[in-house]
């Protein structure tokens, strides 16, 4: 390798041909700006996607969140569905209600012909109703009178007549209502 410089021959002087003999800063130019616009451009690109999925992870978590909240409510929900459809709790509701077990069903086989043999439901045991002196406070003798009620068309002191009914006419006989039957829990 020589440090002389002379006039290059051969192959080397046609490569020198080729390339541009003094130093040239002008080429170098659009190429250094076009590295550092692409590599902002990617920095700036690359923030931009970060922010959209911090903002795609906090959407994610708050419905993360509320799907947690939903699901517990449901699980609540269901937990009373399950209450209410025991069947403890619902003979204690149809009870309530004033209705009774029923009795010995019968059922009806293929051909029409009728299996077992079916029994009334037995009458509910009369709960205690309160007087009206134990709900208002009234004096008993205010409450209940052992005689006929007022109001029957009759004047006051005039005893009343086997025949008269509940509004003072005649000919119509009192008779007391028949006993209303129970209601079943098969609901006819």
């Amino acid at each position: 390798m020589s440090t002389a410089k002379g006039p290059l021959k051969g192959r080397a002087a046609r490569l020198g041909r080729l390339m541009p003999s003094g130093p040239s800063t002008a080429a170098r130019t659009p190429f250094v700006l076009l590295v550092v616009v692409l590599l902002g451009g990617g920095l700036i690109s690359l923030l931009l996607l970060n922010s959209a999925l911090n903002q795609g992870s906090f959407e994610l978590n708050e419905l993360k969140n509320r799907t947690t909240e939903l699901t517990d409510e449901e699980q609540a929900l269901q937990r009373d569905v399950d209450a209410y459809a025991a069947p403890d709790a619902l003979e204690r509701r149809a009870r309530e209600l004033g209705m009774v077990p029923g009795g010995s069903p019968a059922f009806l086989g293929p051909d029409g012909k009728v299996l077992g043999r079916p029994s009334a439901a037995p009458f509910p045991k009369p709960s205690p109703t309160p007087t009206a002196s134990a709900t208002t406070g009234a004096p008993p003798a205010a409450t209940a009178s052992p005689g006929p009620p007022t109001g029957t068309g009759t004047p006051a002191g005039t005893p009343a007549t086997a025949g008269t009914g509940p509004t003072g006419t005649a000919g119509a006989p009192t008779a007391s209502a028949p006993p209303a039957t129970a209601p079943t829990t098969s609901g006819r």
